[in-house]
Order: structure tokens, then sequence, then C-alpha cells
């Protein structure tokens, strides 16, 4: 039988939507989840099934049958192919491609929000990994975005792991990004300093225009190749980050007006165009699109957590990556 719990409707919540109040009364529970809870008959009025949008008239005993969260999801094993740059009892290190999440995220409510990710592939491939992260992100030390591939560190046991965070909060490990960026950079070298916190409005970025509550973050770039095609300039650029906050490395270059190609979430267009005899684009005119950022994580250096040796790491651009560049650089202005 399920468990249930008895709530009392109070005078003044008279006029109040059932879910919204039952938001209040079931501390740390979600909005998302009180309507699972309503939309599969788990909540009762004085017995009988009601709807989210019910209107309490107050003094009425509401009844929540079953447990208001979920259970926390586990990772799961799958057969998806790794690529492995380097690895040994303690550590390895992957070369991570575009379009892979490294784990689920804490919000997943199902086990199909738990599959194809790094973390799915990583337990398949290996017996042990370590257990700081907890059971949805076993032997996981940072991230990448999903869009960006390039090189992570798997830490193999508990010790590792926990030297390794260590050498991150740091600053001991050097992480070398290569990125393309729209336009030409004036300086062909140079140090953001920005401090990084959320966007109060779209929470889904990140931002450096914030006054108060952003955590320091620095991004150090150097030119590798100035690209000037018909499409317009390009920029394509090596980024050391001392730091290693949310979305960094493109709120740091879309804040000084240079987004990352393919980036639409920090203002990169779609596709680049190259307008119909100097008019407004038409269906006819040369487009280029990209289908993720252009943000590659190419190197990686530090000392070995337990020996001490130095590992240099290197992974080359993705295919998608160098076509890309490729035909960028074909059609020249």
């Amino acid at each position: 039988m399920p468990e249930i719990v008895h709530h009392a409707v109070l005078p003044e919540a008279a006029g109040q939507r059932l879910d919204a109040w039952l938001v209040t009364q079931l501390g740390g529970v979600s909005r998302s989840r009180v309507q699972l809870l309503l939309s599969t008959g788990k909540v009762l009025i004085d017995g009988k099934t009601a709807k989210a949008a019910l209107k309490l008239r107050g003094g009425e005993t509401v009844e929540v049958l079953g447990e208001p969260e979920p259970p926390p999801l586990r990772a799961i094993a799958e057969a998806i192919p790794l690529e492995i740059i380097y690895e040994d009892d303690d550590l390895s290190v992957v070369n991570k491609p575009a379009g892979m999440m490294v784990h689920a995220g804490s919000g997943a409510t199902d086990d199909a929000r738990n599959r194809g990710t790094l973390v799915n592939a990583l337990l398949h491939h290996y017996r042990q990994l370590s257990s700081t992260g907890g059971e949805l992100r076993p032997g996981i030390v940072h991230r990448l975005d999903k869009q960006t591939s390039g090189l992570i560190i798997i830490a193999r046991n508990d010790a590792a792991h926990l030297k390794l965070a260590e050498m991150f909060s740091r600053r001991q490990m050097r992480k070398t990004y290569l990125a393309l960026l729209h336009g030409a950079l004036k300086l062909d070298a140079g140090t953001i300093n920005a401090a990084i916190s959320r966007d109060a409005i779209r929470r889904t970025r990140m931002t450096t225009r914030r006054v108060t509550g952003g955590r320091m973050a620095i991004s150090h770039y150097e030119v590798e190749r100035r690209i000037d095609s018909k499409f317009g300039k390009f920029t394509l650029v090596r980024v050391r980050i001392e730091t290693g906050r949310t979305h960094q490395i493109r709120v740091h270059m879309a804040s000084i007006g240079h987004a990352v190609v393919g980036d639409t979430l920090y203002g990169a267009p779609t596709e680049i165009v190259v307008p119909a005899k100097g008019k407004r684009a038409t269906a006819d005119a040369e487009r280029m699109a990209l289908e993720r950022n252009f943000l590659h994580a190419a190197e990686l250096a530090f000392a070995h957590p337990r020996t001490g040796k130095m590992l240099e790491l290197a992974a080359p651009l993705p295919d998608e990556l160098s076509d890309f560049l490729k035909q960028l650089e074909a059609v020249r202005s």
C-alpha cells in the first residue's frame, strides 16, 4: 500500500490553486513533480481526485498517495564506443564527441534521460570508477558542455578523484581549447578576467553583466589563424582557462563581441550567409551551417595524481570542425 500523507487546508489558503498550494506543503518538491502526482491521481481532496487548477476553499483534507519525489536515478551501463587517449589504474582521459552529455542532469526523472551519456559508456567499459561524484556521476571530476568536444579526465578510484579535484581547485591543470570566433579580434593575444553568474532572466545562459554574485573566471586567448572569407571575418583562437566556470569560454568570448561559431545561445547565427549580389539573403544565397559549437578541448597537461609524472595529452579537431574550417577557408573574399 502506498504511504498516505494528510494535509489540512487552512482558511487563509482559500482561493489558491491546488498545485501551487501543494508546492508550499511538500518542501523541496518541484512543481513539475506535483503536476505528475496530480495527473496520475495520487492527490485526493476529501477522498476524491482533483485537478491541478482546482481553487481551494479552505477546510479541505488533502491526501498525497506515495512518495512526492521519485527515487534518485542510478547511472546504467551502455555499450557506447569510447575514444580513450590515456588510461591507467588511477585515471583515464577520453576524447568526448560533441552531442554527448557527460552525465544525466540532477533533475532527470526517468530512465530515458539517463541514456547515451559519457557515464553510461564508462560504466560499460570499466569495472570500477570513483564514487565521489555519487551514483549519477561516477568518475566525473569536471565537465564539458554537451556540444563541446575534446579531452575530459575520468577518475578510476576515490583517491585519484580527490587529488584531481584538488588540482582543479588549485589551478594545477593546464586546459587549452580551440575555438572559431565570429569577427576579427583586434589583438593577437589577451586575457579576459570577468566574473560569471547565471543570467537572471534566461536561466539557461550565463553572463558577465551582473554586478554581484558572480564567480571569478579567467581566460587567456591567442590568435591561431585569421580568416577573411566572403562569409565574413573569423578568428581561430587557442584559449587557456585558469578557471572552469559553466560556459566560460562561450560567455567570455561573447562578452567581447566575438561569439563562438555555432553557439546560438550566445548570439551566433544559425548559419552564415553570403547575400546574393550584395543584396539581402535569398533562397539562392550561399550559406554554411555548423550543427554544434566550434569549441574543442584540444590539450591537457597535468601531473599524475599518484606518480607526479607530467602528462601532456592532445586531441585533434574532429572531422566536422576541420572540414568546416577547410570549407570556410576555401571561399576567401
